[in-house]
């Protein structure tokens, strides 16, 4: 797999990337095929519009030669400083995708250094991710642990 590119994404990626959000969603949630998600593909396409040129969220494509086989995104924020991250600067990992006949040769892997790498870039050292079952041992292989004290209010 030495000769896959791995691309920083610019706005003229945007279709791409709006699409395989939409596929990573479907997966991640066990959504069917023909449930309507035209708004979240329309939200997903502006915010794309508004942070790749802000660089609040950067992502990288894999290709091998012309075909896409693989993404990763990051999406940098700050919250009120704290004791262990004064800046508050934080980073979300999202969006990570590889085709299944890809799966398991170090895409996912090399994809998400590059954007942990990113973050350390910034000087970003919090930085988190939600993982699904598939993804959880190549997070924890790269140093992930799972969180015990962040809760979330439920819809209601």
């Amino acid at each position: 797999m030495t000769d896959l590119i791995y691309k920083k994404a610019t706005i003229d990626d945007i279709t791409i990337l709006t699409e395989t959000r939409i596929d990573v969603l479907r997966a991640a949630n066990k959504l069917p095929s023909d449930l309507d998600m035209s708004e979240v593909k329309e939200q997903s396409y502006h915010y794309y519009e508004k942070s790749l040129p802000s660089r609040s969220c950067i992502a990288y494509l894999v290709f091998d030669g012309t075909r896409f086989v693989g993404s990763g995104g990051i999406s940098f924020f700050q919250v009120m400083p704290t004791y262990h991250n004064p800046s508050g600067n934080k980073a979300y990992i999202m969006n990570m995708y590889t085709a299944p006949e890809y799966r398991r040769k170090g895409i996912a892997y090399k994809t998400l250094n590059l954007l942990v790498e990113e973050a350390k870039s910034r000087g970003i050292t919090d930085i988190s991710l939600e993982a699904t079952d598939m993804g959880r041992p190549l997070y924890e292989k790269y140093g992930f642990v799972k969180m015990n004290d962040e809760m979330k209010l439920q819809s209601q």
